[in-house]
């Protein structure tokens, strides 16, 4: 009698652990595809300014920032030469947003794109986090 109850519990606690590891796998699949962006996606881009800019110019540059279409929020530092902002992708783009600013304010200023090794050590915990092993296994099966 005893056995058989240690059995089953045994049974159980393996069926429940392969059942709850199939559902993280399915979920770690479906959340980690690539998908076509959607009037919810935000993208985050970067502005270089390649010249001197007081406060005067970076409340400027933000106020114009947030008057483009589909920007949804931004910051100009004075300090750092960089403008930030999110916008949907569904209603414009970083390249013309650029274009546009240097068109329309006359400020040398390029978009911040980061390069592949830039990418690469985007976050230092994920390269060798267990997680990410685990999304780079499933990944690399699919």
């Amino acid at each position: 009698m005893r056995k058989k109850t240690i059995k089953k519990i045994l049974l159980w606690g393996v069926c429940s652990f392969l059942f709850l590891g199939t559902v993280l796998a399915v979920h770690i699949y479906m959340v980690t595809r690539p998908k076509a962006p959607d009037e919810h996606t935000i993208i985050m881009a970067r502005i270089d300014i390649k010249q001197d800019i007081n406060t005067e110019d970076a409340a400027k540059i933000t106020n114009w920032l947030y008057q483009q279409k589909g920007v949804d929020h931004a910051m100009c530092s004075a300090g750092g030469k960089v403008a930030v902002f999110t916008f949907h992708p569904i209603n414009n783009n970083a390249n013309e947003i650029v274009k546009n600013l240097k068109s329309d304010l006359k400020y040398n200023a390029e978009r911040f794109m980061p390069t592949e090794d830039q990418m690469k050590s985007g976050c230092p915990v994920a390269s060798t986090s267990t997680t990410y092993k685990v999304y780079s296994y499933i990944k690399n099966m699919f």
